[in-house]
C-alpha cells in the first residue's frame, strides 16, 4: 500500500454513476412493483452501500476508510430501458474516496442483475465511471463529458 501517513486529513467527496439495460418487461417489473424477489432497487441500494464500506476487503492495497456518508440513488431510464445507478461517498480522510463510489455502483448494478437474471440474461452493466472528486492534495476534478450526466 502507498504510504499516506504523512498527508493531511481533509474532507473527500467523490461521486460515480453506472447503468444497467435490460428488456423493457424487466424494467416494467422493477418499476412497478411486480417482481418476484421484492423491492429490487431497494436491495441494491443496501448492498452499494455495503460494499462502499467494505471496499478495502474487496480492491487490494486499497485503504481502508471510515466513511462519513454514502449516498445511492437509482434512476429509471425507459426511453432506452435502463437503471441508472450513482454513489456518492464522502469522508474526512487522508486519501480519496474514488474507489468506494466506483465499487458501489458496480455492486448496486450487479445486484439488480442477480435479483432479475431469472426473466432477463441478457441485461447489459456499462458506463462505470468517476463523474467527479473533490479534495486532497490533487484538488477538485469533473469530468467533463456532459452525456456521462
Amino acid at each position: 500500500m502507498v504510504d499516506v501517513g504523512d498527508k493531511a486529513v481533509t474532507a473527500r467527496r467523490a461521486m460515480a454513476h453506472g447503468c444497467i439495460w435490460m428488456h423493457q418487461q424487466t424494467l416494467a417489473l422493477i418499476t412497478q412493483g411486480g417482481h418476484p424477489k421484492g423491492d429490487v432497487l431497494a436491495v441494491a441500494r443496501v448492498a452499494a452501500i455495503m460494499a462502499a464500506k467494505r471496499t478495502a476487503d474487496l480492491v487490494p492495497l486499497c485503504h481502508p476508510l471510515r466513511l462519513t456518508r454514502v449516498e445511492i440513488s437509482f434512476d429509471i431510464d425507459e426511453d432506452v430501458s435502463c437503471v441508472r445507478c450513482r454513489a456518492v461517498t464522502q469522508t474526512h480522510e487522508r486519501t480519496g474516496v474514488e474507489m468506494e463510489a466506483l465499487t458501489a455502483v458496480q455492486v448496486g448494478l450487479l445486484t439488480v442483475y442477480d435479483m432479475c437474471k431469472a426473466v432477463d440474461r441478457a441485461m447489459t452493466i456499462g458506463d462505470v465511471q468517476l463523474l467527479e472528486k473533490s479534495g486532497g492534495h490533487s484538488g477538485d476534478w469533473r469530468r467533463v463529458d456532459e452525456s456521462a450526466n
